[in-house]
Formats: C-alpha cells, sequence, structure tokens
C-alpha cells in the first residue's frame, strides 16, 4: 500500500489548486487534506481524533508556513523532535520569500521550501514537479513502500 501524501494548507485558494495540481500529476498517493497545525500535529501523533487511524506515516509532509493554531515551523520542530516522524520528508510549501523564515525552516530541519509560483501554470507545475519526486522519485526511508516508475511496488 502506497503512503499517503499529507498537505496542511488553510488557503482555500492554495488548497484546490495544489490538490488539482496533484492529480494532474497522476500520483497513486491518497492526499490526506488537514486545515491546521493542531491538526496537524494530532494527525502525525496519533492524538485525539487521530489515535485509531492506521500505522505509518506519509511518504511527504507538504506544511504551509503560515498555519491557524500551531505555525508550520512549529509542526516543524515537532516532527524533528519525535522519533517516529524525524525520517518524513518535509516540504515547507509557502508565500513567504522571507529570509528569518527560510533560515528557521533550515535550521529545523526542513528538506525543501518551495515558495509558492503567482501565476497558476507555474503554480501547477512547481506541486507537480514536487508530488512526483517525493512520491515517486525521492528514495524513502529503509521499511517504506513506494511505486516504482511504471506505477506498481
Amino acid at each position: 500500500m502506497l503512503k499517503p501524501i499529507l498537505l496542511v494548507e488553510d488557503n482555500p485558494r492554495d488548497l484546490e489548486l495544489t490538490l488539482l495540481a496533484l492529480e494532474r500529476s497522476q500520483l497513486a498517493n491518497e492526499v490526506i487534506v488537514l486545515r491546521d497545525g493542531a491538526e496537524a500535529l494530532d494527525y502525525l501523533l496519533r492524538r485525539n481524533t487521530y489515535a485509531e487511524r492506521d500505522d505509518g506515516n506519509p511518504a511527504v509532509l507538504l506544511l504551509d508556513l503560515k498555519l491557524p493554531k500551531v505555525d508550520g515551523l512549529e509542526v516543524l520542530k515537532e516532527v524533528r523532535a519525535t522519533a517516529e516522524l524525524r525520517s518524513i520528508p518535509t516540504v515547507m510549501l509557502t508565500s513567504s520569500r522571507e529570509e528569518p523564515d527560510l533560515l528557521r525552516a533550515y535550521e529545523l530541519g526542513v528538506n525543501a521550501y518551495v515558495v509558492k509560483p503567482v501565476e497558476f501554470k507555474e503554480f501547477v507545475a512547481a506541486i507537480s514537479d514536487l508530488g512526483v519526486f517525493w512520491a515517486v522519485l525521492n528514495e524513502p526511508p529503509p521499511g517504506s513502500l513506494r511505486l516504482n516508475r511504471r506505477g506498481s511496488i
């Protein structure tokens, strides 16, 4: 079974565009959408509403920087501080080009920092490339399942 892509995004427009882009990249991975940082931590740490979810971590965590309740940097900090979550590839997907945000994200161990393009075509292409890289091309940690380039395990 393929690991899901975990998308944490609160902006409805960016969420819709991201889902469209992932769909166009024809990935077989399920996309789990969460709307704030607290919900993301609950999901990842299997607590509250997500206490009974299936074992396993997502193939990749696509994380917005500016989130309600708990911001993306705090989520990233918790992910990297938790042994069971530390190996999750995490991409900060944000509209912020501010150097302090970029530096802090890398200090906390983000795998990639992607500024969301403003133009629709560029946005779709960037998200599609991200999905393909992390779900298909990237070599996951040992013990992970993934599709090969022909679409089978």
